[in-house]
């Protein structure tokens, strides 16, 4: 199978607030994602997982280390946001937060709609039908086009969020904690929805999250991030039940049973 993402020995930090001494958040990450794939990466608050979406992104460029996406560098955040579109867009995220995520003066139209203009779409006409085909493909109406986020549930705003990642078509997209904000039974359905996606479409996913029981029900593969450091690697999921490093067993013990 192709590999579509690769991030080869990234480490990253930050100044602490303390006099600013260096605090490491990433050591010598490296992994691949393979296209088509869904890749899991599971860790707890402060494992470094949202820096490595950040990264991922181009938001941040790394201190040491290089990510390569389809064979091109994500480099730093000014590098990476000068270049033409088709570059930029061949990444695209879904967050926790989705009251965050959208505008909420703006309609699902015009949120949905954000992308397609990036990438040079123009005529009114043609937004709004290529805006109601990605609201249907994510299970949403049409009638839901002029209302604004307050006025959807969480799980149709995060549909929504999801609409708007694949608008602009990307060939990856960053799932950092996309279900963790919503109900257990909305979590399935959004899941769901993401696999669905997935098979029909070939997208590629990396889902970071520190819900074992949704990586274990999306991801083909999964890595364990500790403290910034990968400490075990998940190639099978069925083999997701023999982890030997002793972080991966307690997250495992608390959550499922083998």
């Amino acid at each position: 199978m192709t590999v579509l993402v690769d991030v080869a020995h990234v480490s990253h930090g930050y100044p602490s607030e303390r006099g600013g001494q260096w605090q490491s958040v990433l050591h010598d990450v490296s992994f691949q994602v393979r296209q088509g794939e869904c890749l899991g990466i599971i860790g707890e608050s402060g494992s470094g997982k949202s820096t490595l979406a950040r990264i991922l992104l181009g938001l941040e460029a790394p201190k040491s280390g290089r990510v390569t996406l389809a064979g091109q560098t994500v480099g730093a955040p000014r590098r990476f946001w000068s270049r033409r579109r088709d570059e930029r867009t061949r990444v695209s995220a879904v967050f926790q937060d989705y009251t965050s995520s959208a505008n909420p003066s703006m309609t699902v139209l015009d949120i949905v709609a954000e992308p397609l203009r990036v990438r040079g779409v123009r005529q009114r006409a043609a937004i709004n039908r290529q805006v109601v085909a990605l609201l249907e493909q994510v299970g949403l109406s049409n009638d839901l086009c002029e209302r604004f986020p307050h006025q959807l549930s969480g799980g149709q705003m995060q549909r929504v969020c999801i609409a708007r990642a694949m608008a602009c078509q990307p060939q990856f997209i960053v799932l950092d904690e996309a279900v963790s904000a919503l109900d257990m039974s909305v979590q399935v359905q959004v899941l769901d929805l993401l696999v669905e996606l997935r098979a029909n479409l070939g997208l590629t996913y990396l889902f970071i999250s520190h819900d074992l029981a949704a990586i274990a029900y999306l991801c083909q593969r999964a890595i364990f991030l500790q403290s910034g450091r990968v400490i075990e690697r998940v190639d099978d999921m069925t083999s997701l039940g023999q982890v030997q490093h002793p972080y991966a067993r307690r997250l495992l013990a608390s959550v499922m049973t083998f």
